[in-house]
């Protein structure tokens, strides 16, 4: 992902690579993993993982490249795409890790297939 950009970067603030390692709570806490340049070509923290638990945090979207189509600014190609299965794929495979195990019926009650979409327009 360094020579193109392959997700959609849609944020106007983070904290600088600087300023989280200078933040000693954070930096012990937090594993930098990437960083990405803004719309002012500022650098800033955008994947970071916790060092002893199971937390991960993006400051980027990873879902926009296989679903939303109303922005030139999400890219849509292969590789962006197969982003987004792969960072699917990373999180429900974190997710099974878990004992937290909802009741049976709670699923049924939550699956997508009980809601109406919405459509929301070509332009997202």
């Amino acid at each position: 992902m360094s020579k193109e950009c392959l997700v959609l970067q849609g944020h106007k603030y983070g904290i600088s690579p600087e300023k989280f390692l200078a933040n000693d709570y954070i930096s012990s806490f937090f594993i930098m993993l990437t960083t990405s340049t803004d719309a002012r070509n500022r650098v800033y923290v955008s994947t970071v993982k916790a060092e002893n638990y199971p937390i991960t945090a993006l400051q980027w979207h990873p879902e926009t490249s296989a679903f939303e189509w109303g922005s030139a600014a999400i890219p849509h190609t292969e590789d962006a795409v197969q982003v987004t299965q792969l960072v699917a794929n990373y999180f429900v495979s974190e997710a099974r890790k878990s004992f937290n195990k909802p009741e049976a019926q709670k699923v049924l009650e939550n699956l997508i297939y009980n809601y109406s979409p919405t459509y929301s327009g070509k332009a997202g």
